[in-house]
């Protein structure tokens, strides 16, 4: 038996290797490997950081892309989701200080095989965590409108709180808002952002603020003598016959006014009237600068004038022309036509003067038979007017009939 088996080894061996290479060529081509790149970056988790530290300088890597060479089989799995894949960072025992990390690929499924990885290592600046609390600065820019002035603001929160790097947090001096109160009138109310900033002013990035907005509530105080009122346009006369007015507005629409004697600043109505314009025969938009009608005694602030401006525009209106002929063209040689009814009613509508001026020969009606053959048409008769600002609202009736015969054929 032994020297049969002696005899018989190598060809046993031969058979039980062809046997193995048949099976893993069976598997391969049942399910062959591939290689590519995972279709989305992988995101890239921190583990093990100190509580106590924090990651500083320049941002690090948030996510990995890889290519991977896997098993069809595999491959569906890692992308259906049921196998997991991750990229993990370790800190663990990290303390302050520059390190260089390396990211570690943890695939739930085997057998997977990484081809490439960007990135594989980078480097990680980790520091101490500082926390300060310090006062909210407000800064102001700009000023009140004339005659105005800003009170005491009131910040709510009056503290924020500051956390961040060692190195960021160091250089802070303040935190500070900033109000822009040019032209201000009213009392203001607003919330806004915070900002970390150094001894000149300069704004530190890069540190966590809480909270990131203040609301701010600056109340601003109009000054004795002085008084904000509405400008009203004064005009004498009309537009031309057919035109109406369709604005009539001032620039500023309000003008402070100023009076040593604040009793005649209080006696003052609501607005102060301009000088008067004159829009006798106006047909057209009006544009001028008036003067200020004023008591004794009391200035006005700032450009001694304003600007008016006048819309006048034609009063549309709508006109109806009746009889109007209607015109066939366009009729090929050797062929009639006869047209029914053969004339129309065009109503009409457009600025009141231009309707008003309109003659018969400025409207034609026609309708076009070209190409046309022998038949009975309804057509739609094309109306062409002379003014363009003439609308053409409807024709009466809508359509005509065309009936077209051979030369010396009895028309019905």
């Amino acid at each position: 038996m032994f020297r049969w088996l002696a005899t018989n080894i190598r060809t046993f061996l031969l058979a039980f290797a062809l046997a193995l290479i048949v099976w893993v060529i069976a598997v391969t081509a049942a399910n062959p490997d591939e290689t590519r790149a995972y279709p989305t970056p992988i995101s890239i988790e921190f583990i093990g950081q100190d509580s106590g530290l924090i990651m500083t300088g320049e941002p690090v890597p948030q996510k990995v892309e890889v290519t991977l060479r896997a098993p069809h089989l595999v491959w569906q799995s890692l992308l259906s989701g049921e196998a997991s894949i991750r990229a993990v960072v370790d800190l663990t025992g990290l303390g302050s200080g520059t390190h260089t990390v390396n990211v570690q690929m943890q695939i739930g499924a085997r057998p997977v095989r990484i081809i490439s990885m960007t990135p594989r290592n980078f480097d990680v600046s980790l520091e101490p965590q500082v926390t300060r609390s310090l006062a909210i600065n407000l800064t102001l820019t700009g000023k009140p409108a004339t005659g105005y002035q800003a009170g005491e603001p009131i910040l709510n929160p009056a503290d924020a709180i500051i956390s961040g790097g060692e190195s960021i947090i160091s250089k802070i001096d303040h935190i500070q808002a900033i109000l822009d109160l040019t032209n201000s009138r009213q009392n203001i109310n607003v919330t806004l952002p915070l900002q970390a900033v150094d001894t000149n002013g300069t704004v530190i990035n890069g540190a966590a603020i809480l909270p990131s907005n203040v609301q701010v509530n600056l109340p601003i105080i109009q000054q004795g003598g002085y008084r904000d009122l509405a400008v009203k346009v004064m005009t004498v006369g009309n537009p031309a016959s057919g035109y109406s007015l369709t604005s009539v507005a001032a620039f500023p629409p309000i003008v402070t006014v100023y009076s040593a004697n604040s009793s005649t600043i209080d006696a003052m109505p609501g607005y102060v009237e301009t000088l008067p314009l004159d829009l006798g025969g106006a047909i057209e938009d009006i544009q001028k600068q008036l003067g200020i009608n004023l008591p004794p005694g009391v200035t006005l602030i700032g450009e001694q004038s304003v600007m008016v401006t006048v819309g006048v525009a034609p009063i549309q209106s709508s006109r109806t022309m009746s009889y109007r002929p209607v015109e066939m063209i366009g009729l090929a040689t050797g062929l009639s036509a006869h047209l029914s009814p053969q004339t129309v009613d065009v109503i009409l509508s457009g600025p009141l003067p231009v309707l008003d001026a309109l003659v018969f020969s400025d409207v034609q009606v026609q309708v076009d038979l070209t190409s046309l053959a022998l038949g009975t048409y309804q057509l739609t008769p094309k109306v062409t007017i002379t003014n363009q600002s003439v609308i053409v609202e409807s024709i009466l009736p809508g359509t005509v009939e065309v009936v077209i015969t051979g030369m010396g054929t009895p028309t019905p």
